[in-house]
């Protein structure tokens, strides 16, 4: 057997569910019906995105929590279809609550993106790229 190529759920670890779900709803997410107390659910154009608790989330995956602080190693990203979509959704984003990290600009492969931190300091990119064609979920289509 080999793994299935998909994402069906990211969890982000947060240090206050309520704080980091009231941020994600007010970007205009919709909280899923299957959310409780201890974790939060948003459904997306693609994967899930769930919030729980750093250290809870920590302890399920037998890690050491850690104080995290600067970049993380990943991003999230999400994809548009315009510059100017870009440019509203980062505004969105801020007005939220977001850190802006990058204003939009013209990047050096052709695209224009910027960068978001949720209240947790997780990045999130919104970018345009004009070589890639999004499907009717807003999916970028590759070969």
């Amino acid at each position: 057997m080999t793994v299935p190529a998909r994402l069906s759920i990211v969890t982000l670890g947060v240090s206050d569910l309520t704080r980091s779900t009231a941020f994600y709803q007010a970007l205009g997410w919709p909280l899923s019906g299957r959310s409780s107390a201890e974790i939060s659910f948003f459904r997306t154009g693609g994967a899930l995105l769930a919030l729980y608790p750093t250290a809870e989330l920590a302890a399920d995956a037998l890690l050491p929590a850690a104080e995290v602080t600067g970049f993380r190693g990943v991003t999230c990203a999400i994809n548009l279809g315009s510059e100017s979509e870009v440019d509203e959704a980062l505004a969105a984003a801020v007005a939220a609550g977001a850190t802006l990290l990058k204003a939009a600009r013209k990047a050096e492969w052709g695209g224009h993106s910027g960068y978001f931190a949720d209240p947790d300091g997780h990045a999130w990119e919104v970018a345009y790229n004009p070589f890639w064609p999004l499907n009717e979920h807003g999916l970028p289509e590759l070969p």
